[in-house]
């Protein structure tokens, strides 16, 4: 079994960051390992918390991976500390893994910062030069590039101007009013369009983390990175197409959407409840006795 390993910061609810990233690994066929970088406390509704990691524990996190499952891609998503960023690059420089799937997390799609101008630029001079592609939304392309983008002609120069300062692809995601969702895949001095339909869902908490998830999964897999780009777009059109709706904000997608399990179903109407052995009670009775079944 192919692996993947994910250097990110860690999601309560669910629906972004480390979670988002081993659902689905696991749901695109590769063994998921983690790095935490940040602990979050947050819902659908937002982010209350953020605890980062020590440099040092993160280092010890990502040896301990390389030194006994040496991932096959791995994926960085967002990190907030320029001492955290230095941490990666240096491990990364050290084990060379083949593939490296960089998610620039920077800017909302609010367009609210969440990084410091400091840890950009830490990120611009150490993490992007060792990519072997980048996943920018709108907002973080306009950062990495230093103009704005209005439409695809503008996505087009924009892509051009990050692959040429930081020597590795682009992928540049439509969306945020530009496009129907159509990302632009830029390397090697040309470009290629991937054309995606908008699916009417609020929930798109994750979409992020999980498009460049995938990508990681099926560069782990042997696929080219024209292919992975491809596969992983379908499956997030159908994580978001399950129309998943939990919380009170911008939910999660259903990672899941695709598998089909015995495992997964549901029990009978019947059989629902608290089964002991010897007497059965609801779990709203508080009254059943003897060992849990």
């Amino acid at each position: 079994m192919r692996t993947a390993l994910t250097i990110a910061g860690s999601d309560s609810s669910g629906g972004a960051g480390i979670q988002a990233d081993i659902k689905t690994m696991m749901a695109n066929g590769v063994f998921a390992m983690s790095a935490i970088t940040a602990m979050t406390a947050q819902n659908t509704t937002g982010v209350t918390a953020i605890m980062n990691a020590t440099p040092e524990f993160l280092a010890e996190e990502i040896d301990e991976v390389f030194k006994d499952i040496f991932p096959d891609a791995v994926k960085i998503g967002m990190v907030s500390e320029s001492s955290l960023i230095r941490v990666i690059a240096q491990k990364m420089r050290q084990y060379k893994p083949k593939f490296i799937v960089v998610d620039p997390v920077m800017v909302a799609t609010s367009g609210a910062k969440l990084i410091s101008d400091d840890a950009v630029e830490t990120l611009k001079e150490e993490l992007l030069p060792i990519a072997t592609v980048l996943t920018p939304n709108i907002p973080e392309t306009e950062v990495l590039s230093g103009m704005k983008v209005t439409k695809n002609e503008d996505m087009v120069e924009a892509a051009k101007k990050i692959s040429d300062t930081y020597h590795c692809a682009v992928l540049c995601k439509g969306g945020h009013s530009l496009n129907d969702a159509n990302d632009l895949l830029y390397r090697d001095g040309g470009y290629r369009w991937f054309n995606g339909k908008k699916i009417n869902n609020p929930n798109t908490h994750g979409t992020g983390c999980t498009l460049s998830s995938a990508i990681a999964s099926n560069l782990a897999k042997g696929y080219d990175l024209d292919t992975s780009v491809e596969r992983a777009k379908e499956y997030i059109s159908g994580a978001l197409g399950a129309m998943l709706d939990l919380g009170h904000g911008s939910g999660p997608m259903n990672h899941a959407f695709a598998n089909v399990s015995r495992f997964m179903e549901e029990a009978p109407a019947a059989e629902k409840g608290t089964h002991y052995s010897g007497t059965t009670k609801s779990a709203a009775d508080g009254t059943g006795t003897g060992a849990r079944a």
